[in-house]
């Protein structure tokens, strides 16, 4: 039997209609047969610089286990072309239409999304698009499995959490009383303001689409999703917005498989950290779908 060899990252530019899109492709090992891909669906902003190194280890171990995988910087993001402020979430799927239709021509087998954090809520709006028969979104094939990593389900809360980072600076300067509501951040933002925010700059076409999705709302899916939700210690639970949620899409027939894991939070540590078991768990369920029909 041949020996397994990982081959190197390619790191390249991915051509959009606006502007290129910096990526690393992961391939399947040598020696392995690729039957599987994946396109990594990020989080934001320091969420994505903490995670790294996470998201790096988890596509080296999947190569090694024959699914190649694909790693874009979304418009505005990272080395990628263009500048946060300008960034759409409409642009952003479009960014995930075209990484999912390059990969899927690359390998030739079924794609899925593993998607982290406030990813999860870029994939399951992604794939509402995919339901539409003459959308603008519409895939070469079919997305197969959805993973999700800590996923951010609600994105009014998400925005309110990142609003919180601006009234606290804005009042450490001065510029406005303890307790400042972030309704008056939302009025800005939909009277056609960009905000600055921990260094980010956020724009109306960016956050406004967000503050309306809730994970609810997005069934019936197109395919099985296999949630892992990271808990700090041996007894914590869900917690009662997410169970909602879970609750809902079990109802719903969403082809749901929860799991529930002790580990640090790499997202949004102090100190750059990683999940071992997050890793192997990702890579044996990946290895599970090599053994399903394409």
């Amino acid at each position: 039997m041949s020996a397994v060899v990982t081959p190197p990252v390619e790191a390249f530019f991915l051509a959009t209609g606006d502007g290129q899109r910096y990526c690393l492709y992961y391939p399947a090992a040598s020696g392995s047969v690729c039957q599987h891909a994946v396109v990594f669906v990020p989080p934001f902003g320091d969420e994505m610089n903490k995670s790294r190194r996470m998201l790096a280890l988890q596509a080296q171990a999947l190569a090694r286990s024959g699914v190649a995988v694909l790693s874009m910087d979304l418009y505005g993001c990272g080395d990628s072309d263009g500048e946060l402020r300008d960034a759409s979430w409409d642009g952003w799927k479009a960014d995930l239409a075209v990484a999912c239709d390059w990969l899927s021509a690359r390998t030739n087998v079924p794609v899925s999304l593993l998607a982290l954090r406030l990813g999860a809520l870029l994939a399951l709006d992604f794939l509402a698009d995919q339901t539409d028969p003459v959308g603008p979104l519409r895939l070469l094939s079919p997305i197969k499995q959805l993973v999700l990593w800590q996923p951010v389900m609600n994105g009014a809360q998400f925005l309110n959490q990142f609003f919180r980072l601006r009234l606290a600076s804005d009042m450490l300067s001065g510029k406005v009383a303890a307790g400042g509501a972030t309704a008056a951040l939302r009025q800005s933002l939909q009277g056609g303001e960009t905000l600055e925010i921990a260094g980010y700059e956020i724009s109306s076409q960016l956050a406004l689409p967000l503050d309306l999705l809730d994970a609810g709302m997005f069934t019936p899916l197109p395919c099985p999703v296999h949630w892992f939700e990271i808990l700090p210690g041996a007894g914590a639970d869900l917690g009662a917005a997410k169970m909602k949620i879970a609750q809902q899409w079990t109802r719903d027939a969403v082809e749901l498989h929860l799991s529930l894991l002790a580990g640090p939070p790499f997202w949004d540590a102090q100190e750059i950290s990683i999940c071992p078991e997050l890793l192997v768990r990702t890579v044996q369920l990946f290895e599970s779908f090599e053994l399903e029909p394409g």
